[in-house]
């Protein structure tokens, strides 16, 4: 008997050392892990904010799009932020405030007046404002391999009848109890007797909190043992209000295809598209009755379920004292109020090309739950013309079908990518064609042949003579290239610019066999193609494989000079201190002499008012002055356009992901698409300006010889200095005054 005494004690010892082993190890794990956890957030992505001040060219109708893409909520008079009232005119906001990286932009009610489409006047309190910034618009998330997205409250921010109502139906007892309640376990399954559904849990809202945090779902009496045992661990370490935050930022509230939606704050952007300090009674019982069940009782799905469950907890809400009768009848009348649900990421193809800088610079791991703000130069409005104008033009070419299309906008000044579509439906994931699609560029490519022979003035220039005729050219395993041009016709002996105007193959080809291919291959780099291409001929007429985004590297060049700048899709990362860890310089390197450069972009606006690009003006006004090429490949499989105006540059590609004949040109397809967009987003023109170094001449523009103003075939055209022809004709100025047409024809 004394033995088994013995055996007992030494047994209940053992077993009392291995629950304080476990108790050692369990609060170990809390204490080393539940900051980081009750922190882990993912990385958010946000637009350029709209600025607004006297003279910005925005409309009443673009300013009040931009509002309600942020959420706003018209109203007869504002009263709270995030409202406005239209007028005669004018608009009234009370804008929400932001922190942006250069600092805080506080909440203001604002008057905005407007004239003849452009901001007149802004006025807040009485006096004149310079500037409005509204908050920018989050474009995604970037979450953690797990999928989860949240944001980060502080419970200061969190509305207190959500606060008191969460307490009603999930813990009456949170501030009196110990991490679990044997009372509120009693009371719940009492409430849930007398109303007939499941109105209150047995769970504490610290229990929840476990079983989120570290704990699986499972219904077994170990893992209810231990979610118990962490309960209290946690209620010794933390205050009760850090724990209520950390549960109001954890909570599971739905699903949003791969991403899994946590917390009141992301839960109201996601089911309302409004500030969670913004919510009505009736929203916020509607996202307290979720707890119990997302899927059950998802507003979108079961609508008639969810309204149910909303009233329901109104009416605990009233009896609990948290409001009154009067304010529960008024909820309880309310409509469920959901946004029209389109997922977070609302622009998931600019959002590929963020993660795919990001991945440059920071391990996945840190980037993915450090929770970091991300400032980007996407313009939402810029986006919005960008996809009307494409599904305009393919529902007129190729209504209901497989025709896709890409395409990149940048903004001249600095790199800035301001817009992209990756594909016929923007909101699609996946193939992101703008970035992967790679495909023949045709003549797009052109411009580097000739922007290689005017690198030579004492060779060529604008008005040297090529020659159209055809020609066959052996390869080295015996097989035949025989370029044919478009119109399937020799144009004999033809001046440079023409030629490229034209897009004439067989003149091209003969200048790309003269300046041979590594020159060419060489203008391509120094354009900023950083990927191989094919060492044929026929790279002079497009050979190879390229994506809209490397086609815009090499058009962001040639739009500035020839100043290589890095396309950007990040202006600055600001971490969850506020403190700014990266914010992006432009950086400008010389990649082609300015001159020859100069003499190339008077070859490309020639394109567009006389060329294979004159298209473009059935959509911009005759005095609205640009730049492009056109581009199609063989069997019209791809049409391309690329071109710029004195703000913005864009390139555009149609084609089938098959690689099928789309029956194209890069005229009749992707041109439709770019100038459709350039008409309602680019606001400045380009304009003729000549760098040192570079003088007019009249040419003879037939023979390419020196001649009079007014005479025959008379030509204004730039050359680089001393690299103008030799040779006049006969034809003496006749003072007609020319010059004029040139200016109209190409910009003062």
């Amino acid at each position: 008997m004394a033995s088994m005494k013995a055996f007992l004690r030494k047994l209940l010892l053992v077993l009392l050392c291995l629950v304080l082993a476990g108790l050692f190890y369990l609060d170990g794990v809390i204490t080393g892990t539940f900051e980081a956890k009750r922190y882990a957030l993912p990385a958010q992505v946000f637009a350029r904010p709209l600025e607004l001040f006297a003279g910005a060219r925005l409309s009443l109708a673009d300013v009040r799009a931009e509002l309600e893409a942020l959420g706003y909520r018209r109203v007869e008079r504002v009263r709270d932020r995030g409202q406005f009232e239209l007028g005669p005119g004018s608009l009234r906001v009370h804008s929400r405030g932001f922190d942006f990286p250069d600092g805080a932009e506080p909440p203001r009610l604002v008057r905005l007046s407007f004239s003849a489409e452009q901001v007149s006047a802004l006025a807040s309190a009485g006096d004149t404002l310079d500037i409005l910034r509204l908050e920018p618009q989050k474009i995604g998330g970037i979450y953690p391999t797990h999928g989860e997205d949240r944001l980060l409250l502080r419970l200061s921010a969190v509305p207190d009848t959500l606060q008191r109502g969460l307490l009603a139906i999930e813990d009456r007892q949170f501030y009196r109890h110990w991490g679990f309640s044997i009372t509120g376990i009693t009371r719940a399954a009492i409430s849930n007797l007398r109303s007939g559904g499941v109105v209150a849990g047995g769970s504490t809202i610290t229990q929840q909190l476990v079983k989120n945090y570290y704990l699986s779902s499972e219904r077994t009496i170990r893992r209810k043992l231990t979610e118990l045992l962490m309960a209290v661990l946690i209620e010794v370490h933390y205050p009760k209000d850090a724990i209520l935050e950390s549960y109001m930022n954890e909570v599971y509230l739905g699903q949003d295809g791969p991403r899994a939606i946590h917390g009141f704050a992301l839960a109201a952007q996601h089911y309302f598209d409004t500030p969670l300090e913004e919510l009505g009674l009736h929203q916020q019982a509607l996202l307290i009755g979720m707890i119990r069940g997302p899927s059950l009782y998802n507003p979108r799905r079961n609508p008639q379920r969810a309204r149910e469950r909303r009233d329901l907890v109104l009416r605990v809400m009233a009896e609990q004292g948290v409001i009154n009768e009067g304010q529960a009848t008024v909820a309880q009348a309310m409509p469920l109020s959901l946004q029209s649900g389109s997922s977070a990421d609302r622009f998931p193809a600019y959002l590929d090309l963020v993660r795919r800088h990001l991945v440059d610079q920071y391990r996945r791991e840190d980037y993915a739950s450090a929770g970091l703000r991300i400032f980007t130069p996407l313009d939402p409005r810029l986006q919005r013309q960008l996809e009307t104008s494409a599904s305009r033009i393919l529902n007129t070419l190729n209504p209901g079908g497989d025709l896709q299309t890409a395409s990149v906008v940048t903004r001249t000044s600095n790199g800035e990518v301001v817009a992209l579509l990756g594909g016929r439906e923007p909101r699609a994931t996946g193939f992101n064609r703008a970035l992967d699609a790679r495909r023949p560029a045709g003549s797009l490519l052109k411009p580097a042949v000739y922007l290689a022979a005017l690198e030579q003035p004492e060779r060529y220039t604008l008005a040297t003579v090529l020659d159209d005729s055809a020609l066959r050219i052996a390869g080295p395993d015996g097989s035949v290239w025989a370029p044919r041009n478009f119109d399937r016709e020799s144009h004999g002996q033809v001046l440079l610019h023409r030629a490229l105007a034209n897009s004439w193959n067989q003149a091209t080809a003969r200048l790309g066999m003269e300046l041979g291919v590594p020159a060419v291959e060489n203008m391509l780099r120094r354009l900023g193609l950083k990927q191989s291409v094919p060492r044929v001929p026929s790279l002079a007429l497009g050979a190879g494989e390229y994506s809209p985004l490397m086609m815009a590297r090499i058009y962001q060049t040639i739009a500035v000079d020839g100043i290589r700048t890095p396309l950007r899709s990040i202006r600055s990362i600001v971490n969850r201190d506020g403190e700014t860890l990266r914010s992006n310089l432009t950086e400008y390197e010389r990649g082609v002499d300015a001159r020859a450069v100069h003499l190339l972009r008077y070859a490309l606006r020639e394109v567009v008012r006389e060329g294979t690009g004159r298209g473009v003006y059935r959509y911009l006004d005759n005095d609205f002055h640009v730049a492009g090429k056109t581009g199609t490949t063989n069997d019209g499989r791809d049409s391309w356009f690329a071109g710029f105006s004195g703000d913005l540059l864009a390139v555009t590609w149609i084609g089938r992901d098959n690689n099928d004949a789309t029956g194209l040109t890069g005229s009749s397809g992707a041109l439709r698409i770019w100038a459709d967009f350039m008409a309602g987003a680019a606001t400045r023109p380009l304009y003729y300006r000549m760098p040192e170094g570079v003088q007019l001449h009249w040419i003879d523009d037939q023979r390419g010889m020196l001649t009079g103003e007014g005479c025959s075939d008379a030509r204004l055209l730039p050359f680089i200095e001393g690299s103008e022809p030799v040779q006049r004709t006969d034809c003496r100025d006749r003072g007609e005054g020319l010059r004029g047409w040139f200016e109209k024809l190409f910009g003062g």
